[in-house]
Formats: structure tokens, C-alpha cells, sequence
């Protein structure tokens, strides 16, 4: 089965995308199932990791074959995905949705996925909603599957275009959350009928956090005698809470001076953010490592981690963090306080409170007995309840209820 994609692509990553089947015993006769996901990108994000995993390893079953849709098939995971038997297509609207150009990309998604008889169409995000849905309904796709993986707190949400968002997810046949906060924000803002909003939490692959070596002299020479507190996230707005961590580190680093924190993300707001670290007096207990392709060595080098965000899905990175067995502290926003069980497998924290969320984290330096604690039971508990293996089953028995409710099998 050859792989197909886009003729627009550049020619270099259209042969990085060109790629055969690496052996994965499909069976003989034609897969029961053909699934179209579609995404905004191939960055390196929550949502994108969890799509491209999740294709990948439902191309490995003999009933499916996924079709992986990109508005820009670009970035850092399209290597991940590469040797894989997932096809790869790119469909971009230039000019925006409601240009003549994405105007166009939307019926040949529609005729694409017409004369692919798909069975399932599966969008993931926000913009690949707005071009998927109505593609699919114009293609008559049997089962569609819409996305919402946010507390709408994006810019989008609070424009005239929100009612054309929710218009889309309704003519889908199931909106799918990975939360119940998100569900149950869904639902009290549109009429949707309840059984509508799915959840099926992210997967997190364990194995991958396992501690590795804490030598941290890639990173810091000097910095072996440290207690290291780390915040994976993005640095595009404060969302993240960036603003707060950083306040509450001058409270930390005044009784526990041998602490850094250290920063791995990049964004528009680095600046803004350096400068208030500089505005504090503290530049030597901050490390801002900008964007990293190796996480999980930077959280084995770690001693806490903390995500103070002011609104959240169900984050990836809190998932990562417990699997690497660090002691966390994360805001009691959206799915986070579905993760985190407070006291038990980490703390949580009001958002947007820096004097509570320096308290957690002292207590965590003061009793690392307890910290360890926490670590351990954060570890056990995402092993059994987020793994990527539960994501599969999960959203296995998701397609042949709606297939089944279709007549389809």
C-alpha cells in the first residue's frame, strides 16, 4: 500500500511523506475500516501528538486504515510518523476558510474523501473542525467526529465565528472532549443533547518518562547541587501562568537559594517574561531553555514540575510529568484536577495565585519524603488510567458504537 500526498507539497518533504507500508500485517482482504483524521499541523503540541500517535498505532490493527489529513502537513512530527502506514494529505486554505481559496480546499476534501469511501471522519482541533465537518457532510460520510480539546479560551471563540464553530459541531455525529471539564463546558454553553459530548482521556506512553540519567551537565554545569523546578509550556500568552510562577519564585528561592526553575517552551512572550525575572533580581535561578525535542531528559533532570496554567483541555504535559515520577503542582483548572488527585499523586493550586502556589511548592522542598510519595502514586495512577493502550480501546469501542448506530456493522 503506497502512501499518498499532496502534489503542492515541497519536494522534500513530499518524499519524506511518500512512504510504504513498514510491514504492519494488515490482512488479506481490504481493511473494514477507513478512517480520515484531520489536524491543523504537525508541530509538536498536545493535541497533535495525541492524533499522530493515535493513527499510528490504529494503523497497526488489521480492521483500520487512517488517512492522516493536515491543513499544513509541516513540522516536527512528520518524521514520527514516517515508515508508518498512514497516508499523509495535505489540504490548505490559503487565504482563510472563507477565502475562495479554502472555499476550493473544502470540496476536494469532499470529493477526496467521497471516492475514498471513508467511514469515519475525524477532526481534532479547532480549524480542522471548521474545514472537516462540512467537507464530510457535503461527502455524506456516515460517522463524523468533531473536536473539542479547550476551554474555549482561544481568541476565536470570542468572535462573530464561534456560532459558525458550534453550527459545525452540531451537524457532526459526536463532539469527542478529553475531559469532562470540557464536556460539561460544551454543554452549558450550547444546546447540544448530552449524549452528544464524548470523553476519552489523552494517553501518555509511559515508558518513555522512565527516570534516565539526572546528569544535568548538558544543561547547566554548574547546577548538580540544585533543586530544579521545571514548567514545560508553550510561551505565546500567559495562559500557562508563566507570570505567576515566576512571582512566586522570588518567595521560594528566598528560603531554598540552591533552586532553579527551569523553562522549556518558547513563544512571542519570552521576552516579556525574561525581563520580569530580571526585574525581580533572580536571573541565576532561571534557566529558559526555549523549545526542546527531548523532554523527557529534561524532566529527568528535574525535581518538581509545575503547570500554574489559567485554563486547560486535559494537558499532556501533566500526564508527562507523572509519568516521570516528579512531585507536581498544577492550577485546579479544567482536566487538571481530573489527573491530579490533591495530597495523593500531586497539589493543586488556585490559578493566578502565586502566594499559594509558592506555599506548594516549599512544602514539596521542605519534605521530600512526601514529594517522593507523590511521585510514586502520580506514576502508578497514569500507568493504569492514561495509558496509550486505554486511548485505543477506548476510541476502538467510540467507532463501532457510532458505526453500529449507522447500520455499518
Amino acid at each position: 500500500m503506497a502512501s499518498s500526498t499532496q502534489s503542492d507539497l515541497p519536494p522534500d518533504e513530499a518524499k519524506q511523506t511518500d512512504r510504504g507500508c513498514s510491514g504492519f500485517e494488515l490482512g488479506s482482504g481490504p481493511p473494514l475500516r477507513k478512517i480520515f483524521f484531520l489536524l491543523d499541523s504537525l508541530n509538536v503540541g498536545g493535541t497533535e501528538v495525541q492524533a499522530v500517535e493515535l493513527a499510528i498505532r490504529l494503523s497497526r490493527r488489521r480492521s483500520y486504515e487512517v488517512t492522516l489529513g493536515c491543513l499544513r502537513a509541516r513540522g516536527p512530527l512528520l518524521e514520527r510518523l514516517t515508515g508508518s502506514s498512514v497516508r499523509i494529505r495535505e489540504f490548505y486554505p490559503k487565504g482563510g476558510f472563507d477565502s475562495v481559496h479554502g472555499v476550493y480546499q473544502m470540496f476536494r476534501l469532499a470529493m477526496f474523501l467521497r471516492r475514498g469511501g471513508f467511514k469515519i471522519v475525524h477532526s481534532h482541533d479547532l480549524y480542522a473542525n471548521l474545514l472537516g465537518i462540512p467537507a464530510a457532510v457535503i461527502a455524506r460520510v456516515p460517522v463524523i467526529i468533531s473536536s473539542q480539546r479547550d476551554l474555549s479560551h482561544l481568541d476565536l471563540y470570542r468572535t462573530k465565528r464561534r456560532v459558525w464553530i458550534r453550527r459545525m459541531q452540531n451537524l457532526s455525529t459526536a463532539v469527542l472532549a478529553n475531559s469532562n471539564a470540557v464536556r460539561e463546558s460544551v454543554l452549558a454553553d450550547n444546546r447540544f443533547p448530552a449524549g452528544k459530548i464524548r470523553v476519552i482521556y489523552n494517553g501518555v506512553d509511559t515508558g518513555k518518562f522512565r527516570q534516565g540519567s539526572r546528569d544535568r551537565s548538558w544543561l547547566a554545569p554548574d547546577g548538580a547541587d540544585e533543586r530544579w523546578i521545571v514548567l514545560v509550556g508553550n510561551m505565546h500568552s500567559d495562559v500557562k501562568g508563566h507570570p505567576w510562577l515566576i512571582a512566586a519564585a522570588a518567595a521560594v528561592v528566598r528560603q531554598f537559594p540552591q533552586t532553579r526553575f527551569v523553562l522549556a517552551g518558547d513563544g512571542a512572550c519570552r521576552r516579556e517574561f525574561e525581563q520580569l525575572v530580571a526585574q525581580l533580581g533572580i536571573q541565576r535561578h532561571f534557566l529558559f531553555l526555549g523549545r526542546t525535542d527531548d523532554v523527557p531528559r529534561v524532566l529527568s533532570c528535574s525535581d518538581i514540575a509545575v503547570l500554574p496554567s489559567k485554563a486547560e483541555g486535559l494537558p499532556n504535559v501533566v500526564l508527562e510529568y507523572l509519568a516521570a515520577a516528579l512531585p507536581t503542582v498544577a492550577s485546579r483548572v479544567g482536566g487538571n484536577a481530573e489527573i491530579i488527585q490533591d495530597g495523593k499523586n500531586g497539589l493543586l493550586v488556585p490559578p493566578e495565585d502565586s502566594t499559594a502556589l509558592a506555599s506548594a511548592l516549599l512544602r514539596l522542598l521542605r519534605d521530600p519524603e512526601f514529594a517522593a510519595t507523590l511521585g510514586k502514586n502520580g506514576r502508578e495512577y497514569v500507568a493504569g488510567e492514561f495509558s496509550f493502550q486505554r486511548l485505543i480501546e477506548k476510541t476502538d469501542q467510540l467507532y463501532t458504537e457510532l458505526l453500529r448506530s449507522r447500520g455499518l456493522e
